[in-house]
């Protein structure tokens, strides 16, 4: 009896002995855990403020390129990159507006020339949006005339759909030829400033040419960058409208046979 409570009360110390380590580790822990978190919130903070600095530094720095580009050159070729833009944003909308589903349209006007003829074929056309459905309608308006009358006004419609989707397209590919060429010319005025303050000068310097050198290579850079950027627009907005031609011209195709069809029915 007496050896069992011994044992009892050895095992007991040594259970509180283990409680009371344990405790003091963990006082002992939590400093240096605070610690950590502390110092990587800090860390975290420090290189928040570091991307914020960069992203500041990097705006700050186009702004005072921008600015020691001079005023006069460098405010013509901004103008050029913002018209351009504005142009090339509003052929973009207009031509994804005047995307239709051809084949859809094609057999829905098929459809409606067999079940309720060329009446019931146009009202599916003055419900579509798109080039294609104005082509339809031309074609089918004429189709009580003759099938060649219908070939005549799909064709001459058709024309006048690629006009306008050809619409102001000139003036992207104006602004990407001019922005390079203001650059240029304000490459060459910076370099006749260079040669300016040389001949006042009488005398060789690098400090007398690098400002007019820095201005001649700032302004090209702008205009270099402002028609790599209209460049890419009008290459997507020349792109859309080959695709929807192509389809315009797939489409008339069809819709002659369409009312060949048509007729061949009728006469039947």
């Amino acid at each position: 009896m007496k050896r069992l409570f011994s044992i009892l009360v050895i095992a007991a110390i040594m259970v509180l002995g283990a409680v009371n380590l344990n405790a003091a580790n963990s006082v002992n822990t939590l400093p240096s855990t605070t610690v950590t978190f502390v110092q990587q919130d800090e860390d975290a903070a420090a290189a928040d403020e570091v991307g914020e600095e960069e992203t500041a530094g990097f705006h700050q720095e186009l702004k005072r390129r921008f600015i020691e580009g001079g005023p006069g050159f460098m405010g013509i070729v901004l103008l050029c990159l913002i018209l351009g833009l504005a142009i090339a944003i509003e052929r973009i909308i207009f031509l994804n507006l005047s995307t239709t589903n051809t084949k859809k349209l094609a057999q829905d006007v098929e459809d409606a020339l067999k079940s309720g003829g060329v009446e019931a074929a146009k009202e599916v056309c003055r419900n579509t949006r798109g080039p294609v459905a104005s082509i339809y309608y031309q074609g089918l308006d004429r189709a009580d005339e003759s099938i060649e009358a219908a070939e005549k006004a799909v064709v001459a419609y058709g024309g006048v759909q690629m006009g306008q989707l050809e619409k102001n397209v000139s003036w992207v590919s104006l602004f990407i030829a001019l922005a390079p060429m203001l650059g240029f010319m304000g490459t060459v005025i910076g370099m006749i400033q260079a040669f300016d303050r040389i001949e006042a000068a009488g005398d060789m310097q690098p400090s007398l040419v690098a400002g007019g050198i820095k201005v001649a290579l700032l302004t090209t850079v702008f205009g270099l960058i402002v028609a790599i950027i209209l460049q890419i627009f009008y290459n997507y907005i020349i792109a859309k409208i080959d695709s929807i031609v192509n389809d315009m011209e797939d489409a008339s195709i069809l819709l002659i046979d369409m009312l060949v069809d048509y007729k061949n029915r009728k006469r039947i």
